[in-house]
């Protein structure tokens, strides 16, 4: 939960430095299940054979809009700073825009940071 407060708090639109595996990881692990159990209140508070929303429905589908947009800026800014933890720029997010795209950004995510000093900052494992 630090990992993901510390993204949130102090690198909301940060999108110098770099970010560890563990820093993008945690955060995008509490994302999800945050994001989960607002899609399983509007999923539970539904009606099944209407598709109607319930007041309660309607109150967690716009949560869940507002916390969407709420991450997408530190979301943004933290895959930013991890792929600037393998040297590579941050630009290159706009790969996940073209088909398989997101498998190149999924590969990046995954591989370990540059071990020293880089063009981004410092090795934020020491």
């Amino acid at each position: 939960m630090n990992w993901y407060l510390k993204v949130i708090k102090n690198n909301y639109a940060n999108f110098n430095g770099r970010a560890r595996r563990k820093e993008y990881w945690m955060f995008n692990l509490i994302n999800f299940i945050i994001f989960f159990v607002l899609y399983l209140t509007v999923g539970l508070s539904t009606n099944s054979y209407t598709g109607e929303a319930s007041g309660l429905g309607i109150t967690a589908l716009t949560l869940m809009f507002i916390y969407c947009v709420a991450v997408f800026i530190p979301s943004l800014a933290v895959t930013v700073r991890r792929l600037h933890d393998i040297d590579k720029s941050g630009w290159w997010y706009l790969i996940s825009f073209i088909p398989f795209g997101v498998l190149v950004i999924l590969v990046f995510t995954c591989l370990d940071g540059t071990p020293s000093n880089n063009r981004f900052g410092s090795d934020p494992k020491a």
